[in-house]
């Protein structure tokens, strides 16, 4: 039984690290704690209660965490500190020792989090400690991988202009230096009828865009037997979205057929596409264990841009992982050179407790994974440069995002460039609106295309 009693009138922080799946799962969770009576606390605002959702992708992730919960306690001393996410299912009892933190809830309990902190925090509360948080009163809440069985539904979009669905979560992959199918658990999702439920209730909020998101959201399908392509298509048909993107697909779950629909059947599914690939070396992608080749992935970019042309690609690289030879690096550069790809997510591999990868001998040295990823960064920026520059002159639809007062305002092309709008009193409010624009060129640091309306 929850008592809402303690909620009513309350101020709440948040913060947020990690990938789009954890933003969502916040606002989702800020979402609840309002239909509890929570409001949130201002910038200069002491909030009563306090939660992190954190990421444990890297070493430098773990860090990070760290320095937020310790970041939010000591600006909030007397609220009451959340810890959930990634880093609170690896690193439960860790995260209880962080002096102030009240409850730290894994990857199966946070879709209870209202029960727990109310059971928590109510308790504390009717307690009358002087110290709700001192570390002898800490629950922490966390089960093994093999028993992470929830799925927490999220379609939020916070602040942003999109919504945020998340339509699976877990994997069943294991990658040899990856630890996110123990933080997150395995692949599992919910029903096709279900998300599109959900994305109606997007509509009703003013919505025109959902990001469908996931830890790997192709493998769609384990818990309920259905399909990606199906889900896909039944969204399609969700009357009032007018955009819909793919976060992000793995190359070995990309079908064909999937590349084919958006190219030539789908109403509303945008030209981008987002595809890890991690190594272009074969001998490398082989330590890795991922499933597929060169070929494969080499296939599935000169498909899309067979049949979708102007289609915006990121690719997600990995950088200096054990086995990356010099070599096997240099491949990897001349593979993605010859790409026609437009932009690349480079992270530096980090050892991670626990993963496989460490029985790999070779290891590379923290200043040439700097170096590599410099040149990779630097051949990213010469793609998308390249992609944005074939657009100047032309007209594209954009999404326009809420700016701040008196600054530009920013959206995107059906095809994800960037554009920004310079700041105009003859300007109508644009926010959440998709209006058709000229691209006249780049801006200052050219992280955009400057546009006008037509």
């Amino acid at each position: 039984m929850i008592d809402t009693s303690v909620f009513q009138g309350k101020k709440a922080k948040y913060y947020t690290l990690g990938c789009k799946l954890n933003f969502s799962e916040t606002s989702t969770f800020g979402r609840m704690l309002s239909e509890m009576g929570v409001v949130d606390a201002g910038k200069d605002e002491k909030a009563d209660i306090c939660l992190i959702n954190t990421c444990s992708v890297t070493e430098m992730a773990d860090a990070k965490c760290r320095q937020q919960i310790r970041k939010m306690i000591r600006q909030n001393p007397d609220s009451f500190v959340v810890v959930t996410g990634c880093y609170a299912q690896l690193e439960p009892e860790n995260v209880a020792k962080i002096d102030g933190v009240g409850l730290v809830l894994g990857s199966n309990e946070k879709a209870n989090l209202i029960q727990y902190l109310s059971d928590a925090w109510g308790e504390k509360l009717t307690s009358h400690s002087d110290d709700l948080n001192s570390q002898n009163c800490v629950e922490y809440h966390s089960v093994k991988t093999k028993e992470i069985k929830s799925f927490a539904p999220s379609c939020s979009r916070g602040n942003r202009t999109r919504f945020f669905l998340k339509v699976q979560d877990g994997c069943n992959y294991f990658c040899t230096y990856c630890t996110i199918p123990y933080a997150r658990g395995f692949s599992r999702n919910p029903t096709i009828e279900s998300l599109v439920k959900q994305t109606e209730q997007a509509v009703s909020k003013g919505g025109k865009e959902v990001v469908l998101t996931g830890v790997n959201i192709g493998d769609f399908g384990r818990t309920t037997g259905e399909k990606f392509i199906d889900l896909v298509k039944a969204l399609d048909k969700v009357e009032g979205i007018e955009r819909f993107r793919i976060s992000s697909l793995e190359p070995d779950l990309l079908d064909d057929e999937l590349i084919r629909y958006c190219a030539e059947e789908s109403r509303a599914f945008m030209p981008h596409f987002h595809i890890p690939l991690q190594s272009g070396s074969d001998e490398v992608l082989k330590l890795m264990h991922r499933r597929y080749d060169k070929a494969l992935f080499a296939h599935k970019i000169n498909l899309i841009k067979e049949m979708m042309p102007d289609a915006f690609i990121g690719v997600d690289v990995m950088v200096g992982c054990r086995g990356e030879t010099p070599e096997c690096f240099e491949e990897c550069y001349d593979f993605l050179n010859s790409l026609d790809v437009t932009q690349l997510h480079v992270f530096p591999y980090s050892e991670r407790p626990g993963t496989a990868a460490l029985k790999i001998p070779y290891v590379v040295k923290d200043q040439d994974k700097k170096l590599r990823s410099k040149r990779l960064l630097d051949l990213s920026d010469a793609k998308t440069e390249a992609f944005y520059a074939k657009y100047i002159g032309q007209e594209r639809d954009v999404l326009f995002e809420k700016a701040a007062n008196g600054k530009a305002m920013h959206g995107f092309t059906d095809n994800y460039i960037r554009v920004e709008l310079p700041v105009s009193k003859s300007n109508p409010e644009l926010d959440n609106q998709i209006r058709r624009v000229r691209l006249v060129g780049f801006n200052y640091n050219k992280t955009a295309l400057r546009c006008e309306l037509v």
